[in-house]
């Protein structure tokens, strides 16, 4: 290789720091993309573990939210791995993560935390193109047509030349003084949605390296079956598995009580009596949950004889069960909920009811159905007396690769 060669003249670079950035506060999917399971491990694992694997970069600076690095910084940190808290978009972040560079790096890498799958080979490749030209960027040709669009009606106004443009990945990487430039430059930018952008702007050319479609960025739930499937083509042993979860729950309504149903609090005259906040949608869909992942049910996480999970939130034991499956390396792909209720009317709360559910699972719209059924006048439920809940939950097991990789 290129790198191999130089260091045979004595004239290679020495080292590189690489800033991973994580950051990121996951809106579109709900929760930090970055740590989404897959294959059995956090997303941000996989990532940092290839840049582990590169003995040529010397120190990593793992760039995270102040809530992520309390949740997971001990964890991740180690001798070659530096914790540094983010800033509000992506361009500060390089810049906080650029401060924490060793002054004796040669190069710069900045990557994506959501961006696992690339690879040693395309890592090495834009290092050494950017120790020769100052700048580069693993990039792809972009395969569809392109559209410009210039009006609020989605008309087109032209159609671009395709073989002219590529699509950007990264790691981005730079001699140490080309980005330092860069950024003191531009210290006020906050719209540039990668670095090589305030480069450019400073003057500065920056290379394509040809790189691999495999290197995507996990932006949306799509993305994420995409990625199991590229990581199952690359290990030994990762078969996902799809599961089901059913979950039932059923509480007293009385008087005194706030009511409580997915997350949302109905105006009402009673509400539901539990060691909780008594809301059974919730309860139905943690116990669908758990029991799709088998991993027991809410009464085991929570108990009801424990003081200190007394009038408890019940969306803190969605927060619970999700954490609990994400450790069990799966994936919540579906949640069908059927509520029972003769009062209070549901219809009218349907939609902030689903929105909730939506939210607190981190789910998009397809992927929740929420139900609402009156028991006709009969038993308990139909004389207004309680309200129960069916849930049905679809999993998806990753499975573990910790010892299952390929020799």
């Amino acid at each position: 290789m290129l790198q191999e060669a130089l260091r045979k003249e004595g004239a290679g670079w020495t080292g590189a720091s690489a800033i991973i950035v994580a950051a990121g506060t996951g809106t579109r999917m709900g929760r930090p993309k970055q740590f989404l399971p897959l294959g059995g491990r956090p997303t941000i694992e996989w990532t940092l573990q290839i840049f582990l694997e590169i003995p040529e970069i010397s120190e990593i600076i793992l760039v995270m939210t102040a809530d992520n690095i309390r949740e997971h910084g001990a964890r991740l940190a180690s001798e070659r791995i530096r914790v540094v808290e983010g800033g509000e978009n992506r361009m500060e972040s390089v810049r906080r993560g650029f401060e924490a560079v060793s002054p004796e790096a040669d190069l710069v890498a900045v990557h994506d935390g959501a961006r696992p799958l690339v690879t040693r080979e395309i890592i090495l490749a834009a290092l050494e193109e950017a120790y020769q030209s100052g700048a580069a960027l693993p990039a792809v040709p972009v395969k569809d047509t392109l559209k410009k669009v210039a009006s609020k009606q989605l008309w087109i106004s032209s159609t671009p030349i395709r073989s002219s443009y590529w699509s950007a990945q990264t790691p981005q990487c730079y001699r140490r003084e080309i980005l330092e430039e860069a950024l003191r430059m531009f210290p006020d930018d906050k719209k540039a949605t990668d670095e090589s952008q305030l480069v450019e702007r400073a003057g500065h050319q920056v290379r394509i390296v040809p790189s691999s479609n495999e290197n995507i960025k996990i932006t949306t739930p799509e993305d994420v079956t995409i990625a199991e499937a590229l990581l199952a083509k690359r290990h030994l042993g990762l078969r996902p598995e799809i599961r089901s979860g059913f979950g039932f729950d059923i509480h007293r309504l009385v008087a005194g009580r706030e009511l409580w149903l997915a997350g949302v609090r109905l105006e009402h005259t009673k509400g539901l009596l539990g060691h909780s906040d008594g809301d059974a949608v919730l309860h139905a869909s943690c116990d669908a949950v758990l029991g799709g992942a088998g991993l027991g049910e809410i009464g085991l996480l929570f108990p009801p004889e424990d003081p200190k999970f007394k009038g408890i939130a019940s969306r803190e034991i969605v927060a619970a069960v999700r954490r609990r499956l994400d450790e069990r390396g799966g994936i919540l792909a579906h949640l069908d909920v059927t509520l029972l209720a003769e009062e209070p009317k549901i219809k009218p709360h349907y939609d902030s009811m689903r929105q909730s559910l939506i939210s607190l699972w981190g789910l998009e719209e397809t992927r929740m159905s929420l139900k609402a059924k009156s028991h006709e006048g009969l038993g308990e439920i139909g004389r207004g007396e309680a309200i129960a809940c069916y849930a049905v939950a679809t999993i998806v097991l990753t499975g573990t690769l910790h010892s299952q990789r390929k020799e």
